[in-house]
């Protein structure tokens, strides 16, 4: 839920170099609006991880400035600067000898909460990133899945309401069938909350997937493009865009294109063993064709009535819809 306001988090002319003279970020200029999720993706050593740290904190630019909410992060006491900040890793970091309510309190007792607003706090957390707060809240980080472990990581980043939150690979650790359930989970819970997110990710799908934008970064932290995830995957900015994304750019848009009426053919199909619904993903209609024996799939409005049936040539009128949609919106 991008925002047109003032942006939140502004990187101005900001750069990394290490002292053995090795370039991680180059003079980067980038607004992250306010409410929005931006992903920023691309291949190792490009500089995504070094960027992220740079908000709160964590690596020191060499040049330039960032500020979050007007104010350079440099002017501010780091410690203060992390608690209002949420932060999520690959490998979670939870604190293997305090419970999972403990975990995800940790920075309300920081900040001096109350028991009973912290642990009202706990509970809803806990609740909204599909957890049982009565089940899960007194067990250990080792009687936890990896997917579980990586709730509890998101419900701790939560805990203090923060403006931001920087995700470091948050997912990368878990299984392909729960990093599809954990990125379809927080991509409700950012609905929800409208939290402003930097998400740095290896994976063109995952970055399509959850970004409202995506930005891509080639080797030395260069920014090549900063797009919605339709125009990255039509539009490539740059030669090393278009190789970044590979050949299979239009399968991935089936999971950001939804169906609408005017996908559809009038009439019913034959007795389908399910029925999509209007605003389904073209992923799930591409996936509920596949499985057709006669290649047609019947659809229900959102009344739950038929609306009517698709076809695969629906199906790729409906990705061209999106395409030209794209294509005709202001950038």
């Amino acid at each position: 839920m991008p925002s047109s306001a003032e942006p939140l988090i502004r990187f101005e002319g900001t750069a990394k170099t290490y002292p053995d003279g090795t370039v991680a970020v180059g003079d980067l200029d980038l607004d992250v609006r306010e409410h929005e999720l931006l992903t920023l993706v691309g291949p190792s050593g490009s500089g995504k991880s070094t960027l992220l740290r740079m908000v709160n904190r964590l690596v020191e630019p060499t040049a330039g400035r960032v500020l979050v909410d007007g104010r350079d992060v440099a002017t501010q006491d780091p410690v203060l600067l992390r608690r209002g900040i949420g932060y999520v890793i690959q490998d979670i970091g939870l604190f293997p000898h305090r419970t999972v309510a403990q975990n995800v309190a940790t920075v309300p007792g920081l900040l001096g909460w109350d028991r009973r607003r912290t642990q009202d706090r706990v509970a809803e957390l806990l609740r909204l990133v599909g957890l049982d707060p009565t089940v899960h809240g007194p067990r250990y980080p080792h009687e936890l899945s990896g997917g579980q472990r990586q709730r509890v990581g998101v419900a701790r980043a939560l805990a203090a309401n923060p403006r931001v939150m920087l995700m470091d690979e948050p997912f990368g650790a878990v299984d392909p069938e729960g990093r599809r359930a954990l990125q379809e989970e927080f991509s409700r819970i950012h609905d929800e909350l409208g939290t402003t997110v930097l998400f740095v990710t290896h994976d063109i799908d995952e970055a399509v997937l959850l970004g409202d934008r995506v930005a891509v970064f080639s080797q030395g932290g260069r920014l090549e493009q900063v797009d919605s995830p339709i125009r990255v995957l039509t539009r490539p900015a740059s030669p090393f865009v278009e190789k970044f994304i590979g050949a299979s750019s239009a399968v991935r848009l089936l999971s950001l294109t939804t169906l609408s009426p005017a996908d559809l053919t009038p009439g019913s199909a034959p007795a389908p063993a399910r029925a999509l619904r209007v605003g389904d993903s073209l992923e799930e209609a591409f996936a509920a064709l596949a499985t057709s024996p006669d290649g047609v799939v019947a659809v229900d409005g959102d009344d739950g009535a038929p609306a009517g049936t698709l076809t695969l040539a629906g199906l790729h009128a409906a990705l061209r819809r999106s395409v030209r949609e794209e294509a005709a919106a202001p950038a």
